[in-house]
């Protein structure tokens, strides 16, 4: 295995109108996104991840969290770890951007599934 570095303006970028997604990292052990969601952007599902943790670090603006049925509203500092199993999901309640930082550990493909899209 061999470590991995990111400038602050290096790593692969996808966006849209919407949304902006910065890889930064894809180990065996986890992967990252530096992602940017703009207001009006209505945000992700309720769902769960049956083989890894989704964590959340909030960088920029205000999240709204679903944690155990309950939106919880967190700025720039608010961390979220999510283990397998439970249900969560994640919106921007506006009027500006957010921006976290989304960790999934171990890797399972999801930035794939990001670049899918």
């Amino acid at each position: 295995m061999e470590a991995f570095f990111a400038g602050p303006d290096e790593g692969e970028v996808e966006q849209d109108d919407v949304r902006r997604h910065r890889f930064l990292a894809e180990l065996p052990d986890l992967e990252v996104l530096d992602s940017t969601y703009e207001a009006g952007w209505e945000g992700v599902d309720p769902h769960t991840h049956a083989d890894h943790t989704d964590s959340f670090f909030v960088l920029e603006g205000e999240v709204e969290f679903l944690l155990d049925g309950e939106w919880r509203r967190g700025g720039p500092g608010t961390f979220l770890s999510v283990p397998p199993g439970v249900v969560h999901g994640f919106r921007n309640p506006g009027p500006g951007r957010i921006r976290v930082l989304n960790i999934h550990a171990p890797k399972v493909g999801f930035n794939e599934r990001i670049r899918s899209r």
